[in-house]
């Protein structure tokens, strides 16, 4: 090779290693065919995370349907005391015949300077149904399934019951994919 900065426009191109073994080597064609066909891909459908990913997944929307489903019993069972008997939980105050309150049922608007324990059940099962709402999208997102399952995810904390009922389910089928699909879930 010739160098243009140094001056050595004496030194001629030389045949590169390369070049040399050109001739000895095999053809492409050939090559290609001594590598062996790609593994086949996966028949099953392929999971949006890793094993452990799905198995946290899992594990936060159980706790999370479990928490919603305790909560909403309590919702329920505050509206039927409510709305059907027209009693509400008070804590602290006192009542209209001059007795302390501490923690009870009493009529409504009946407690002066207690606090309305049914307001805050609600608002306390309203963030945690949010919470479970996202654990639930987060599993559903994470197995790759069709929208109809998320909707069941969402209704599980909304019908008394229910979210027990879903929990075990979407579990049992989310253990079951994975057992049986483990060349499906990613690998990172």
């Amino acid at each position: 090779m010739s160098d243009s900065r140094t001056g050595d426009s004496h030194l001629t191109d030389a045949p590169t290693a390369d070049a040399q073994t050109s001739g000895s080597r095999t053809s492409d064609a050939q090559m290609a065919d001594d590598i062996p066909p790609a593994p086949p891909r996966p028949k099953q459908r392929r999971f949006g995370g890793t094993a452990a990913q799905i198995q946290g997944a899992l594990k936060l929307y159980k706790v999370f349907a479990f928490i919603t489903g305790i909560m909403l019993l309590i919702l329920v069972a505050k509206m039927i005391m409510d709305y059907g008997f027209g009693y509400e939980l008070y804590a602290g105050g006192t009542t209209a015949d001059g007795a302390e309150n501490s923690l009870g049922f009493h009529p409504k608007d009946s407690v002066i300077d207690g606090t309305g324990i049914s307001y805050w059940i609600a608002v306390i099962h309203g963030w945690i149904y949010v919470i479970y709402i996202i654990a639930g999208f987060r599993l559903w997102y994470l197995m790759t399934w069709k929208v109809g399952r998320l909707v069941t995810i969402v209704l599980g904390g909304v019908v008394p019951f229910l979210s027990f009922v879903v929990e075990r389910k979407i579990a049992r089928e989310v253990r079951t994919d994975v057992e049986s699909n483990p060349e499906a879930v990613r690998r990172y």
